[in-house]
């Protein structure tokens, strides 16, 4: 088995700031880690490899400080790791996004036949959870989201158990695919003494736009088909009334006509 898991690294605090010119977030001087929500792909590609065998690859997309997550990557059990970084893809949309990393991807297919690509169900930055989706369409794999279990896996496919809006199904998906797991299909593993050690001596192989042949009309902010036109904190109105009456059924015949004089029944 060759599974690829997609990790991005992302601010650890939720108190971000966004460039009204560009409407990217501005991610100088914040601490940074990797997505929570990757930290679950990357565990369930580690478990799969003891179960089945094979390799574990890593791919992430941003700037030479991101080289961090990857050496996180090979501390938590991963074999291999890249890196996509060059000024082509600054300020790409998750549209963008996805196509450097399907292109990767490839590169990567191209080296070592990828059965799987693991990706966590959405980032805390931007919390669309188009990646994996999209990352798919690109590559026409068969797909699934919003995974919460794996129920069975051999060497010519995996069935998964994924969240509806109605409860949960059950999918087989054909090898290669790609998957979007929740953080309810494992508990990412502690990072152990050796894998510290492995993560200090990797090599973290980087790529260019050009390594991986992308169309740079496709990436980048001048290329993005969306938008981000405005952004700002909500209003928070924090104002209460306050229903006297002498019982609870007083009580409710006030809530009632409070109710209906503002049109909400």
């Amino acid at each position: 088995m060759h599974i690829l898991a997609c990790v991005k690294q992302t601010p650890k605090s939720d108190n971000v700031k966004i460039d009204p010119a560009t409407g990217c977030l501005i991610r100088s001087g914040a601490e940074s880690a990797m997505n929570p929500f990757d930290e679950y792909a990357l565990e369930e590609a580690v478990c799969l490899k003891e179960q089945l065998g094979g390799t574990v690859s890593v791919i992430t997309m941003g700037p030479p400080a991101a080289e961090n997550v990857l050496r996180d990557s090979i501390a938590r059990g991963a074999d291999k790791v890249y890196q996509l970084g060059d000024m082509a893809f600054a300020g790409s949309d998750t549209w963008a996004t996805s196509y450097a990393l399907s292109k990767g991807a490839e590169k990567i297919n191209a080296l070592e036949k990828i059965d799987i690509i693991l990706c966590g169900k959405q980032t805390n930055d931007s919390d669309t959870g188009h990646i994996g989706p999209q990352i798919s369409a690109w590559l026409q794999w068969p797909n699934a989201a919003f995974v919460r279990r794996v129920v069975q896996a051999d060497e010519k496919g995996i069935t998964v158990e994924r969240l509806t809006e109605d409860g949960t199904d059950e999918l087989y998906l054909p090898y290669p695919c790609v998957i979007s797991v929740v953080k309810e299909i494992s508990d990412p593993r502690v990072r152990s003494v050796k894998g510290r050690l492995a993560a200090k001596r990797a090599e973290v192989v980087k790529w260019t736009a050009d390594d991986i042949g992308a169309d740079k009309t496709k990436l980048g902010l001048k290329n993005c088909p969306t938008r981000v036109v405005k952004s700002f904190a909500p209003q928070r109105d924090s104002s209460a009334v306050v229903i006297e009456g002498a019982n609870g059924k007083e009580k409710a015949a006030k809530l009632v006509d409070l109710l209906k004089e503002n049109k909400y029944i």
